[in-house]
């Protein structure tokens, strides 16, 4: 690279190896056709992405959070993590809607066996009618 590009580019970023990361992200930027902020004169789109640098037309670290960006495969959501419903008994779906009757409110609990026993009692629902039409 140019070595003058480059001294001059150091005050801006101070670790060289940061320095090579970020224009080389900026010169991809360039080569997939974001817009130039200074003029190119010639110039290769990494010595055109050190010459940004240097000029500071382009924030290091905005030039850190695209290459950041540009990495993650998996961005992270934050999902509300569900509440457990209390079950609506009879005396409190009877009850007037401004009522205050939290101390009746039970909640449907269920053991992993009683869970499992009870699967197994289910019946998969019958498709006589897709059997009728195949006979």
């Amino acid at each position: 690279m140019a070595r003058v590009t480059v001294e001059d580019c150091i005050d801006k970023v101070e670790n060289r190896f940061e320095l090579v990361l970020l224009a080389s992200h900026r010169a991809r930027l360039i080569s997939s056709g974001s817009p130039l902020t200074i003029d190119r004169d010639r110039d290769k789109n990494p010595v055109v992405a050190l010459r940004e640098i240097a000029d500071e037309t382009i924030a290091p670290d905005d030039l850190k959070e695209q290459l950041i960006h540009s990495m993650q495969k998996y961005v992270e959501v934050d999902e509300p993590e569900a509440e457990a419903v209390p079950m609506l008994s009879n005396t409190a779906a009877a009850a007037p809607a401004g009522s205050d009757n939290d101390a009746d409110v039970q909640f449907d609990r269920m053991s992993e066996e009683d869970l499992l026993r009870g699967l197994e009692g289910l019946v998969p629902p019958s498709s006589s009618a897709d059997d009728d039409d195949r006979e």
